[in-house]
This record gives structure tokens, sequence and C-alpha cells, in this order.
């Protein structure tokens, strides 16, 4: 356990120096702060990193992650995050990733308790409630994980757009749009899910706030 912590801190002084090598004001440069034209809300599953996924450099990315991507409409911590991005990084672009293999979604799939995380999943079978006749049409299980992962993905874009902070942002006018995607573990692409919405006139009349 020693060895592995030692590592990780050599780890981090040989990035600083790889960095520094190829540009002296790397550091400095980033402290003077942040405009990343982007907010990714992905899952906690270590292989899937945000930043790398779309080759994009520290300082340009936005992250938001917890278990299976959601966007719970009481969940302050993410709350918090979607508002300081588009409030005051004004971001343009937010995109919610799910990834193939998922295990909170495959979770939700079935009634195991797995401790505290059972209250999260649950909000994760309140999904396939809403598609269980498409789901369960799917005979394959593998192919009916797979759908089920994109499902989830998509109604948390539209969870985003219920949203007071992007319905907000959108009245006065702010350039921004929400995105659904999922990434392949065993291929490193990401499936753009066709769900990108600008402005609340996809969802229901009773999800239009009047702000």
């Amino acid at each position: 356990m020693k060895e592995f912590y030692k590592q990780i801190l050599d780890n981090n002084k040989k990035w600083v120096e790889k960095s520094l090598a190829i540009d002296p004001n790397y550091f400095a440069d980033l402290a003077k702060g942040q405009t990343p034209p982007l907010l990714w809300i992905g899952c906690s599953d270590s292989r899937v990193p945000a930043n790398e996924i779309i080759g994009a450099k520290p300082g340009e990315v936005f992250v938001h992650r917890n278990i299976a991507n959601m966007v719970v409409h009481s969940d302050m911590n993410m709350l918090s995050v979607l508002d300081y991005a588009v409030n005051v990084l004004k971001v343009k672009h937010v995109i919610v990733c799910g990834h193939y293999g998922c295990g909170g979604v495959k979770a939700a799939m079935g009634n195991q308790s797995v401790g505290i995380i059972d209250n999260w999943i649950r909000h994760i079978k309140d999904e396939y409630r809403l598609h269980d006749k498409y789901l369960n049409s799917i005979e394959d299980e593998t192919e009916r994980f797979n759908a089920f992962v994109e499902v989830n993905a998509k109604e948390q874009v539209y969870n985003l757009a219920k949203t007071s902070i992007v319905q907000g942002a959108w009245k006065n006018g702010q350039d921004l749009m929400l995105h659904g995607w999922v990434y392949g573990l065993n291929s490193g692409f990401v499936t753009d899910l066709n769900v990108n919405i600008s402005s609340n006139d996809e969802l229901d009349e009773v999800y239009q706030l009047k702000l």
C-alpha cells in the first residue's frame, strides 16, 4: 500500500516536469482562471475519463460525476455544479455521458440490495418503469442492458432541461445546448444519442417554467 501511495506522488512530480518542459508557463496560465465551453456530467466509473475521451486539456471541461451520470432534481451537489457552470462560467454545452457496462444501470435492472446506494439506484429504476414496454421487448439481456444505458442518458438530458437553471438561461437568451452520449468501454468511441436540446419547446408544457 505504501509503495502505491509513493508511486502516485512520484507520478505527479513527473507529470509536472513533463508539462513544464513543454510549456514553462503551463501552470501559471492555468492558475489565472477557467473559461471552459463545456460541462460534462458523467459516471464515477474510473474507466470513463472526461478530458481524455474528447482530447481536452485541463481548463477546457467542467466536470461533475456520480453513479450512473444521474441528474436528480433534489441533488444539491449536481445543481450547484450546474448553476456555476451555466450562470458563472457561461458554458455553451452540457453533455450527459453514460457508458455501456455501467454498474449502476445494471444494478437497477435487478433487485439485489447493495447498501445505501439502493436509494440512489431507485432513481434509475424509475427510468426503467417509464420505458418498460420497450426494454422488456428486447429479449437479449445484453442488448436490453445497452438499451437501458442509452435510455437513462437520454432521460438525464431531459431532466437537465427541466431545471430552472437551464430554463432561466434560455429565457435570458443564453446559448446553451444539452446533449446525450454513451461511451463504449471496449471501443473508446462515443455514440451521439441524437438528443440535442436548446430550448424548453421539446418538453411537455407542465415542465415549461414561466420564469
